[in-house]
């Protein structure tokens, strides 16, 4: 057998074990956390009684209340522990508020100074009893059950849309007395102090003066070192960067590179059926935003889209779900589009059978999309009673079982796909250069998008919390990130402005960077989860060392820019992708802005502690989500379409038109709305209340109001100067790929050539 010669390494072993060791330990890490996340988490009781034995509500009660909670998709309305949607309230602090106010009327009133002291010593006692399994609730606390039964079941049985929820939406007594025990259990876990401590399991989360939660030590400590985590890690690294010309970006000034023509650029056949890929990902593009158009028109006024009953036809809570997973569906699609293209290019051949594979998982990937969105549809509206084929109901995971498993066997399917593709290039690659890593990265998406699968509806929720944010956290902000360096990477290689060796340093750097904060650091989305205080403590640490790679990477991006301004005036031939490029240099922004500075304010314990569910989340999530993982999809597009597009059928006016509608849009929504209706409402949560902050009553106020309005021209410019000039540009991109002109198998495939 002929021995293949493999490539050498073009890296030098201390930066594969650097990256190696940090995941390592970051892993590590999390594998102890994952320990304590279930040998801490609050217990659930089997039986609740009163004083007398009378027993309320069981465990299976609880749990059954949690499977009402999330099959109706009341986590896309309200939220639990602060987790969820951001119309309705927060559960968890709505339960433990009007219990409290129930408790202190019970024993005396406001007026009373002992009834506000027994309520508190009510709700901070802790009287479950392990060997039993018996929690014993005092008269006061049986009171403030009943008294929110018959609450939610006014609130669940409105015949009308005014809450924003389907007419009638739970009406079955039962349903809502186990739906109430539930909500009853996360407000135990909130306010009883958990053994051997001073505060309660959720870190005496939410603020409720009440029941006297305030924040706890931990949460202004390690908010004060994560600071200086922050400030100190990105003077250490500016200092290293000063000092070393670590990236080296230069070294391409003097070379002449000649852009190839795109017309001259033979597509594979794989890659020619990408550009259905691509008007897919646009047309689910357009409707994930009129879907966000709708989402944001319920806080602007509850009852009436322009006239219409909205909710009779799509609640909020259908189309915040929807709007939720077509975010992740249509990024997905570039996504993938994007590996099969590039594939070919690294590889330098495609081998026979890619295009029939490609486009059968573009069809199993439209089965997943529909499938699951009837079943999501179907579930909230009480139409399917199950987690398989309707909805599951977490936030970002709401898609039944059966397409999350569908969805996880294409994303492995792609892998093959890719691995088809480099076979040959990898036979002949050093493990751990870039043809490898960009394998490697892509495994990585299916097998970390698999670990949603351990968030159950069945099980704790503590539990399920944990997993579904290495999906919503782990997955996007780490491995995603990986992918979307080394796919970015490989662009800037093949088109000849940066050197393999210098790309192959900056993926490493990624990797060491993003990882050391970003794999410990998905714990600060579980602060008041009920998990213990440590969660709390590496959270904090870690997630602030994610915003010093997002620092660095943001100076290096002006340092890559004008070097490509060099290299482009240097060129015998235009550059083709003026605004492929432009869409990347508006990743780099929004990567800064919206997962950088917004995500590292509302990641700080005592700032999260008044914050979690409100504006400022979301801010956060459209400004990082869309500007960064929008914005490079949309780049990616435009990159591929440029040659499957005829030159004479090409024009630069509608990327230029969507570019900046998009990030003028994109803007618009952040600083017109967003944020400041973020900052207004921490100042109502920390100055009023956490409670009063979430409610209705707050939310639709005039002020508010004004400002969700004051977002329309920002949504009408983003929707119709963004996304539809996106899906005609993808429409050509079908209309008119290159037919015929493709080869199955050829050598060479170059964008630029390097003198």
């Amino acid at each position: 057998m002929q021995t293949i010669q493999k490539r050498p390494r073009m890296i030098a072993n201390g930066w594969i074990q650097a990256a190696g060791l940090v995941l390592v330990v970051g892993f590590f890490i999390m594998g102890i956390l994952t320990y304590y996340t279930y040998n801490d988490e609050p217990p659930i009781p089997e039986v609740v009684d009163d004083a007398n034995g009378r027993t309320l509500f069981t465990r299976a009660d609880i749990m059954a209340g949690q499977g009402i909670f999330l099959g109706n998709g009341l986590m896309e309305y309200g939220s639990i522990f602060g987790h969820g949607a951001y119309l309705g309230p927060d559960f968890t602090a709505e339960y433990l508020h009007r219990a409290a106010l129930t408790s202190i009327a019970f024993y005396g009133g406001m007026t009373s100074d002992s009834a506000r002291r027994r309520t508190i010593e009510d709700f901070k006692t802790n009287r479950y009893d392990k060997a039993t399994g018996t929690l014993i609730y005092s008269a006061a606390q049986v009171h403030g059950f009943e008294e929110c039964r018959a609450y939610y079941g006014s609130f669940f049985g409105e015949p009308t849309t005014k809450f924003g929820l389907r007419p009638s939406a739970i009406t079955d007594p039962e349903q809502i007395r186990r739906l109430v025990a539930f909500f009853s259990w996360t407000a135990w876990t909130a306010s009883a102090d958990r053994p051997g401590h001073s505060y309660s399991y959720t870190n005496n989360w939410p603020p409720e003066s009440l029941v006297e939660n305030r924040p706890t030590a931990d949460a202004v400590v390690w908010s004060v070192l994560s600071l200086i985590a922050l400030l100190g890690g990105t003077g250490l690294l500016l200092a290293l960067f000063g000092r070393w010309n670590l990236m080296g970006w230069h070294g391409r000034e003097q070379q002449k590179i000649s852009f190839r023509a795109p017309d001259d650029v033979l597509l594979t056949p794989a890659q020619n059926a990408c550009a259905w890929f691509f008007f897919v990902m646009a047309a689910l593009f357009v409707v994930q935003t009129l879907l966000g158009g709708a989402t944001e028109h319920y806080r602007a006024d509850l009852q009436a889209f322009f006239g219409i009953d909205l909710g009779r036809m799509l609640p909020f809570n259908v189309v915040r779900t929807w709007h939720l997973q077509l975010s992740i569906f249509w990024v997905s699609t570039s996504y993938l589009a994007a590996g099969i293209f590039l594939a070919p290019m690294i590889a330098g051949r495609e081998p026979r059978g890619q295009k029939l594979l490609t486009y059968g998982l573009l069809g199993a990937l439209v089965i997943v999309v529909v499938g699951s969105l009837l079943g999501e549809f179907a579930g909230i509206e009480n139409r399917i009673h199950s987690i398989w084929f309707g909805d599951q109901g977490f936030e970002y995971l709401d898609l039944g079982r059966f397409w999350q498993i569908l969805l996880i066997i294409g994303l492995f399917f792609w892998v093959v796909i890719l691995y088809r593709g480099l076979r040959s290039r990898l036979r002949s690659e050093q493990v751990g250069n870039m043809p490898w890593l960009f394998f490697f990265s892509a495994l990585s998406i299916p097998a970390f998008y698999a670990v949603g699968l351990l968030a159950h509806p069945g099980q704790h929720f503590t539990t399920t919390e944990f997993w579904r944010f290495w999906v919503v956290h782990l997955w996007v902000e780490d491995f995603l990130e990986l992918f979307t360096t080394i796919l970015v990477a490989y662009l800037f290689v093949l088109l000849g402005v940066v050197q393999e060796r210098i790309a192959l340093r900056m993926i490493y750097l990624d990797v060491i960077l993003y990882s050391a904060g970003g794999i410990v650091g998905t714990m600060h989305h579980v602060y008041f989860s009920g998990t213990p205080a440590m969660h709390m403590a590496l959270g904090a640490f870690f997630s602030a060392a994610e915003v010093i790679p997002l620092t660095f990477l943001t100076l290096e991006a002006w340092s890559f820019l004008q070097l490509g301004a060099i290299q482009q005036s240097a060129s015998g031939a235009p550059f083709p992708h003026r605004w492929a490029v432009m869409f990347l240099a508006a990743v780099g922004f929004w990567n800064f802005l919206g997962a950088g500075v917004f995500g590292f304010l509302i990641n700080l314990p005592i700032v999260s502690y008044y914050e979690i569910g409100t504006a400022l989340t979301a801010n956060h999530a459209h400004a990082a989500m869309m500007g960064v993982y929008g914005m490079l999809s949309v780049g990616l597009a435009l990159f591929c379409l440029r040659y499957t597009i005829p030159e004479k059928h090409w024009s630069d006016r509608p990327a230029q038109i969507s570019f900046w509608s998009l990030n003028l849009g994109l803007a618009w929504m952040v600083f017109a709305t967003l944020f400041p209706l973020g900052i207004i409402q921490l100042y109502h949560s920390i100055n009023v209340s956490y409670y009063d902050a979430r409610t209705l009553a707050y939310i639709g106020s005039r002020g508010n109001s004004v400002l969700e309005w004051l977002r329309m021209p920002g949504d009408l410019v983003f929707i119709f100067g963004g996304t539809l000039p996106i899906l005609y540009i993808c429409f050509l991109g079908v209309r008119y790929m290159q037919r015929g002109t493709t080869t199955e198998e050829q050598n060479g495939i170059l964008f630029t050539e390097v003198k």
